[in-house]
């Protein structure tokens, strides 16, 4: 399981229809829990920079972004 750490990017692995998320987005990391369990709290934003979502996510629903394959 990836270790993500704060400023990461990330992609989004699963679809958050109530957050208005698709699986593909790209987030970054701006906070990290390690209770009750591990998660991260991810800013996600649209094209003009402004946040349109902030969620906390598991390790599971999200992987690091590759810029080689974006």
């Amino acid at each position: 399981m990836a270790k993500f750490k704060v400023g990461d990017a990330v992609v989004l692995l699963v679809d958050l229809p109530e957050e208005g998320l698709k699986a593909g987005d790209v987030g970054a990391i701006v906070l990290e829990f390690d209770q009750p369990t591990v998660a991260y709290e991810t800013e996600f934003a649209d094209a003009e920079g402004r946040t349109t979502a902030e969620v906390a996510l598991l390790p599971e629903q999200i992987r690091p972004f590759d810029r080689k394959s974006a």
